[in-house]
C-alpha cells in the first residue's frame, strides 16, 4: 500500500499529515474534517484539497497537529496536507497548481513572536518615562 508522509509547521503548531489511498476521509487529530470547529480553520485545511479536486476522492488524510493556536494549527495542516498530497500523487502538475495558488501550501511560514523584553510588558510597549 503506498503511504506518503509531510510536516508543516506555523509559529509554534507542528503538523503531520499521511496520505494512503481510501475513500475521500479526512481527519485532524481523530475529528472528521466535516465537524472540525471553527469553519475558518476548516476551509483553511481544506484548499489544498480543492485544488487538486477528484484526486481528493482517491485518498484518506490523517493530521496530527499539536502546539500553537487554532489557526496556526490549521495552517500548519494545510501545508502538511499539501505536501504530503504532492509527495502522494508525485505529478509536477499537482505542484505547479499549489505553487500558483499559494507559496505557504509548500513553503513553511518563517515568521516567529519577538521575543519580551525588559523595561515593557511584551515586544514593543515600554514604561513610559517622566522627567519629572
Amino acid at each position: 500500500m503506498k503511504v506518503a508522509i509531510a510536516s508543516g509547521k506555523r509559529k509554534t503548531a507542528i503538523a503531520r499529515a499521511v496520505v494512503k489511498e481510501g475513500k475521500g476521509r479526512i481527519r485532524i487529530n481523530h475529528v472528521p474534517l466535516e465537524i472540525y470547529q471553527p469553519e475558518l480553520a476548516r476551509l483553511t485545511v481544506m484548499e489544498p484539497l480543492a485544488l487538486i479536486g477528484e484526486k481528493a476522492n482517491k485518498v484518506d488524510v490523517e493530521v496530527k497537529v499539536k502546539g500553537g493556536g487554532v489557526m496556526g494549527q490549521a495552517e500548519a495542516s494545510r501545508t502538511a496536507v499539501a505536501r504530503a498530497l504532492m509527495k502522494y500523487f508525485n505529478d509536477p502538475e499537482v505542484e505547479k497548481i499549489y505553487k500558483s495558488y499559494d507559496r505557504t501550501l509548500l513553503v513553511n511560514d518563517v515568521r516567529r513572536k519577538l521575543p519580551k523584553l525588559p523595561l515593557g510588558r511584551g515586544a514593543r510597549k515600554r514604561r513610559q518615562k517622566s522627567y519629572r
